[in-house]
């Protein structure tokens, strides 16, 4: 999770006084604003009655009055918003198939920082900058056009779609912005000079936006709806006013002297733990904390007698009272107050808490607070109850007693503004940093002459340390209202909902591009995290459809793969046809990693291209496990077009439909990708062969063909119809430009691969004899070199049988075949010119390894298939009855596999990857699904859920066959 950005105080707002005459929304037209939102209010508020509205998937668990004190209609509701058919029919732009539309995939790694007063705004479990998202919002799209986010958290994307049309936003990403609008970037020509090429256009892009949290629905309202500035900027200093006035006692304290009052600026607090040896209460602060380093202690003395002691040791000292808002006895880990921070004529000092200040505190425990506050039962999860063991069960008691009071008399004036929606998230916005989940930012004493600060404490958690802090919340509100900036938006420019991605009432094909930034598998619980404000909201996620791996709600990897695959396929269902969806991806797993690909696929979309997105700071999670990914990834994927759809469906199951697939295809990936070092360029790996034929594969597996071509037909078709370059396939007209711009780059650049299993081993050795035909000899030392420890579940093969299987021997007769004769008279002056059965060359030729030409390969990957599937056949449960052929030309008539209880068998600890994969995609094209289930059940889970091939022809058995 990001660094916590909640002690940070820009807000930020538009400085221009809200519109009081007529105003146009939807095509209607209102005396004023107010009209509008009353207008729409009943609107909503009548469809609110309607019991079949309630069951839209991802309908927020709150009253009809929660609910409405949220919204404002029809640009944000805070449940399904019924008026966005009617905000894209008057904004969008209808689909027209004839109008072109055609867009390389945005293939440029991307590096934004977040240190912007937009960005910093709010602190939220995840979110992306919106100038990184600018930049691909401005590739795909025209002004105008609609932008869809599912998945909205802060609202991000609405953010950058309407920053399309801020010169200076745009110019600050690094490009040109013409008097006329148009919009250039840097490109190289081929004399290696730089020059500027129009992409875009400067212009305001529309924004549907989408979440299952009513926190981040109304944290992503805030960020894109207008307000006056100087109206807001009064409300809260109004309500601090009142405030201070009513509760500024509570933060109150005596300077060193006995004399001076100062104010509170905050308090740190300390468990309170029992000596084992002599029962005696020992104060974690007092003697675990280096208050001059600012670091914790592993070992420390007992005051009392000295004993030797680690916070494990140790038990809790505990506290016994009747909690009035719940009206129970609770017993909590005892805290104490250690040190206050605090401000006198300007200058910042720290003391111990003296009797005044404990009295204090007393006074503050033994009274009522006279207004509302959420008190409820912290939900089931493994964050919400986390702190269960120390007593924290419910909402309120995340906050200290004094902090509680003044927070429930902010929000009951807050509530009576006429601006409550842009007041409730000054406060909400702030919570983290005013409960017991902040801490002591030790290590900014040196940097604050002595004085230690607070921050918001470990992000993407609710852990409660053992020495938390409490910010004053005066302290905190002034210095936010203090820092109030602005940046200009529009009201008509989104619409915003909370609901289930599965359900988003969007009509089919109405949306120009999609940017969603999806949940994460088990990385964060976001429902569990944002509960806390949600409490206050009163308005809460439905966390029925929330897509997240959660041993509390019953979801594993299988239940994340299908949610996240019914999303996309309402993602798919309202892009319009030939456009794109970028999907940001960030996770530590394999599995989850590989999940997210397959519901990407089986959803219908292609992807073209992955780059990185280096967002320059990285999650809590990322940053201390070492296995982490340090970038975020971005899946360019693209929805097929109408014409290759319907020309499809008359080519299925044909030699030409495979062709037609790959020309459509390369036409939607890049053409050339820059490497770390801008002035090389890197291999495009959509454009290998064995990636194109993978993506062909899947294609018809997904629409229910049978794959007309094997691997080596589809390279010996694949090098007769397009054209080649450095292991890359082009169309004709975009060869031209490839060779164009390799001739003004640095070189291509190398990229290099970890050998740990058969498929890695193969690519490496195919890129080292595309590059230098050599000898086993040559080859086993570098070889060796490069072999990073096979996989836990992967079948060892030495080195000689993954060449006899996949590369060609020359053995010193006939003629020398063509690549190593390129190789050899490129490299030795004394081979050139010779003739290809010359003695020397044959000599210098013999025993060399070289990759075989894709028209001659055929019969090599027959041989290995036929050795491939011979072990596939060896992993069927003992007792199978299998209609295994005698040849590898099919099925033997009339031993189809009867339907008898599938035996399992027991789990094999060890597999040829290449071998289940060529078995599934064998019994997969013989409609043998149950064999595939079968074996599938047999191979270790982990396997099975992290390699993307595996797992579709397995969810495609179970789909076809009817299997749970």
């Amino acid at each position: 999770m990001a660094k916590s950005t909640e002690d940070q105080t820009s807000f930020d707002m538009q400085p221009v006084a809200a519109a009081q005459g007529p105003v146009e929304c939807l095509g209607q037209t209102f005396e004023t604003d107010e009209k509008r939102r009353e207008y729409f209010m009943e609107k909503l508020r009548d469809k609110l009655k309607d019991p079949e509205f309630r069951k839209i998937e991802g309908f927020p668990i709150g009253s009809d009055e929660d609910i409405l004190a949220l919204s404002d209609p029809p640009y944000y509701t805070a449940c399904p918003n019924p008026f966005i058919a009617d905000f894209i029919r008057c904004y969008g732009k209808p689909y027209d198939p004839s109008k072109p539309y055609s867009r390389e995939p945005f293939a440029t790694d991307v590096s934004e920082g977040k240190n912007d007063p937009v960005y910093n705004a709010h602190s939220y479990h995840t979110k992306v900058p919106h100038k990184a998202i600018m930049r691909y919002i401005l590739h795909y799209t025209e002004p105008g056009d609609v932008v869809f986010d599912g998945f909205c958290g802060t609202g991000m994307t609405g953010v950058a779609a309407q920053m399309c049309n801020d010169r200076a936003m745009v110019e600050s990403l690094g490009y040109k912005v013409d008097t006329d609008g148009e919009i250039s970037r840097q490109e190289t020509d081929e004399s290696g000079k730089a020059h500027w090429v129009r992409f875009s256009k400067l212009g305001m892009r529309r924004s549907v936006l989408n979440d299952l949290s009513p926190a981040a629905t109304l944290i992503a309202y805030n960020y894109n709806a207008p307000v006056d500035v100087s109206v807001f900027e009064h409300e809260v200093k109004r309500i601090l006013t009142k405030v201070e006035e009513e509760c500024g006692w509570m933060y109150e304290t005596l300077d060193t002297d006995g004399k001076t009052k100062g104010k509170i600026n905050y308090t740190i607090w300390s468990d309170v733990f029992v000596c084992p040896e002599c029962t005696h209460e020992i104060v974690f602060w007092d003697v675990a904390t280096d208050k001059k380093e600012g670091t914790v202690k592993d070992d420390f003395s007992c005051p009392s007698c000295k004993a030797k002691l680690t916070k494990r040791m140790m038990e809790r000292a505990w506290l016994t009272k009747f909690d009035k808002a719940i009206n129970e006895t609770i017993h909590q880990a005892k805290q104490v107050p250690v040190l206050i921070n605090y401000t006198v004529r300007g200058k910042r000092f720290e003391k111990a808490p003296d009797k005044s200040d404990l009295a204090l505190i007393e006074k503050i425990e033994n009274s009522n607070i006279p207004y509302w506050f959420p008190s409820d039962r912290m939900i089931e999860g493994g964050e919400t109850r986390r702190n269960d063991p120390t007593g924290i069960t419910h909402v309120h008691h995340f906050f200290t007693k004094r902090n509680l009071w003044v927070l429930a008399r902010f929000w009951s004036l807050v509530q009576s503004s006429e601006i409550s929606r842009f007041l409730s998230q000054f406060v909400l916005g702030s919570l983290r940093i005013l409960s017991k989940q902040a801490k002591h930012n030790k290590e900014r004493r040196v940097e604050n002459n002595g004085l230690g600060w607070v921050n918001a404490g470990v992000m993407g958690t609710l852990y409660v340390s053992s020495c938390p802090a409490e910010q004053s919340v005066l302290f905190f509100f002034h210095k936010k209202a203090d820092k109030l900036r602005s940046f200009g938006k529009a009201n008509d420019s989104f619409a915003l909902f909370n609901a289930s991605t599965t359900s988003s009432a969007v009509a089919a094909n109405s949306i120009d591009y999609v940017f969603i930034d999806p949940p994460f598998g088990s990385n964060l619980s976001y429902s569990e995290l944002s509960y806390i404000t949600e409490s206050w909201l009163k308005v809460k996620t439905n966390n029925t459809c929330e897509a997240i791996e959660d041993g509390t709600q019953s979801k594993g990897v299988d239940e994340y793969r299908e949610l996240m695959a019914e999303c996309f396929v309402e993602v798919y269902r309202v892009l319009k046809p030939g456009r794109w969806m970028t999907v940001e991806f960030s996770n530590t797993k394999a599995s989850v990693w590989n999940s997210i690909q397959t519901a990407i696929t089986e959803a219908g979309f292609i992807v073209a291209n992955v780059s990185a997105l280096d967002k320059q700071q990285g999650s809590f999670k990322a940053v201390t496990t070492p296995t982490a990914v340090k970038q975020d990834l971005i899946i360019s994927a693209y929805k097929p077009n109408g014409g290759f759809e319907a020309r499809f469906l008359s080519e299925a199951g044909t030699e030409e439909g495979v062709w037609d697939f790959v020309r459509t295809h390369l036409k939607y990936l890049p053409i050339i990708k820059r490497g770390t070092d801008i002035t090389k360029l890197v291999s495009v790996a959509e454009r290998d062969p064995r990636i194109l034929y993978d993506q062909m594969v899947a294609y018809f597996v997904r629409k229910g063909y049978p794959v007309p071509l094997n691997s080596s037909a589809f390279q010996e078709g694949l090098a007769q119809r397009f054209s080649p370059r450095d292991g890359m396939y082009f169309l004709p007209e975009q060869v031209l430009e490839y060779d164009k711009k390799k001739l003004t780059a640095g070189g291509m650049e190398q990229m290099s691969l970890f050998v740990s299993d058969e498929s890695s081993a193969i690519a490496w050795l195919r890129n080292l004899l595309n590059e230098k035909p050599q000898t086993f000899q040559d080859i086993n030392p570098l070889f060796m070199k490069e072999l990073g420890g096979w996989q836990k579940y992967e079948k060892p093969l030495e080195l000689s049988v993954l060449l006899e299987e996949n590369f060609l021997r020359f053995d010193g007769s006939g003629l020398v075949p063509e690549q190593i004769h390129a190789y050899l008279s490129s490299n030795w002056a004394e081979m050139r010119k010779k003739a290809k059965d010359d003695p020397a060359l044959l000599s210098k030729a013999k025993d060399r390894w070289y990759v075989p030409d894709p028209n001659k390969a055929g019969d090599l990957e027959k041989l290995r298939e036929r050795s491939l599937l011979k072990e596939f056949w060896e992993y069927l449960p003992p007792g199978y009855k299998h209609a295994k052929p005698d040849s590898q030309e099919g099925f033997i008539p009339g031993l189809e596999p009867k339907p008898a209880p599938i035996a399992k068998g027991k789990k094999m600890k060890v597999i040829r990857l290449e071998a289940v994969r060529c078995g599934f995609k064998y019994c997969w094209q013989n409609r043998d699904y149950r064999t595939i289930i079968a074996v599938a059940q047999r191979i270790p889970e982990d396997i099975l859920q992290e390699d993307p091939k595996l797992l579709m022809w397995y969810d495609q058995a179970v789909t076809r066959s009817g299997e749970d």
